[in-house]
């Protein structure tokens, strides 16, 4: 059995200013934009080749079990690009108020940069540059073949 993971539930306190947020500055694809049960209404949206999305939702938690995360509570998500030149420029272009690239060691996958969203939760982008040859679905899969026989 395989289990990829690809929705992560979001804790918003405005659905349309922060699926703007997310479709106009950093360039997300709005999957879903609906009522999906009286009373819940979900936006989801996933970045530019990524398999997994998020959802944005202020009623999502009531379907779950314990606590509700509060709007910006979370912290650490994070993001993977190949060249975090080219991202930094494009996402300033879009307005996006993004630290500048901060090199912690040589070593590829090293470089980071860093933002909010409107209510303050917390996103990391990464360099990795040899995701450009070495996409990861395809090294898992790999990896799991060889695993396989």
């Amino acid at each position: 059995m395989e289990y990829t993971l690809e929705v992560i539930p979001l804790p918003v306190s405005d659905l349309d200013r922060s699926r703007d947020f997310y479709r106009d500055k950093l360039g997300f694809h709005v999957d879903i934009d609906q009522e999906v049960m009286p009373g819940m209404r979900i936006v989801q949206l996933t970045p530019p080749g990524s398999g997994c999305s998020i959802a944005l939702g202020d009623t999502v938690w009531d379907t779950m079990d314990g606590p509700t995360p509060a709007p910006g509570s979370y912290q650490g998500l994070q993001l993977c690009v190949t060249d975090i030149k080219a991202a930094h420029a494009e996402l300033t272009e879009r307005g996006l108020e993004v630290s500048e690239p901060v090199q912690y060691t040589p070593d590829d996958g090293a470089t980071f940069m860093y933002f909010k969203d409107p209510d303050g939760n917390g996103w990391a982008i990464q360099e990795y540059r040899r995701r450009a040859t070495e996409p990861l679905h395809e090294l898992l899969a790999e990896q799991r073949r060889q695993r396989e026989g």
